[in-house]
């Protein structure tokens, strides 16, 4: 890495024992140095969208988090999955960020995590996430990926405490700082 990275991380869960969020907690102490991390917070904060409410203008939430993204050199977004899919709350959050001028996503890095209670941690999520991000024209790192299989046994007391899932963790964030610097020339 040649310059500091900011980037900020993005959890598709409003539960508060959330693994997804135990995992976005855990990036600052896995990423590579001169790599920072903030959170958006306010996702659970903004309510279903409506053109009619787009027209009498965007939520703060929505804003801000907007500002916050288009500021980044990089995004990560930690999500669980809901019914073969992404959760409700990020899906609307994203579709109301899509929405604004000069849209945050656009040409930004995005690096993808899961965490699942079951066997496949989250794959199916991380698909349509992909598929949603083709819209958003984001440049999403393709490997190495971040599935969480069994989060229960590698999350305790919200805690990241798996070694092998630190480990790749690890390997994704310097991947995507090298993506980061590659794709920002």
């Amino acid at each position: 890495m040649t310059r500091p990275l900011s980037v900020v991380t993005l959890c598709g869960s409003l539960r508060a024992g959330s693994y997804n969020a135990a995992i976005q907690r855990a990036l600052p102490e896995l990423a590579p140095e001169g790599m920072s991390f903030s959170v958006l917070e306010g996702l659970g904060d903004i309510p279903l969208y409506d053109a009619d409410l787009q027209a009498k203008g965007f939520p703060a939430a929505v804003t801000a988090m907007g500002e916050a993204i288009r500021a980044a050199d990089g995004i990560v977004i930690v999500t669980p999955e809901y019914n073969y899919s992404i959760p409700g709350v990020l899906k609307n959050g994203i579709d109301w960020l899509s929405r604004l001028p000069d849209t945050p996503f656009a040409g930004k890095p995005m690096a993808i995590q899961s965490a699942s209670m079951s066997v496949l941690g989250g794959v199916r999520a991380q698909y349509h996430l992909r598929q949603v991000a083709v819209f958003l024209d984001a440049l999403v790192l393709n490997k190495p990926e971040v599935m969480v299989a069994s989060a229960q046994q590698r999350v305790q007391d919200g805690k990241l405490t798996d070694e092998g899932t630190r480990e790749v963790i690890r390997k994704q964030l310097a991947a995507f700082a090298g993506f980061i610097e590659k794709v920002a020339r």
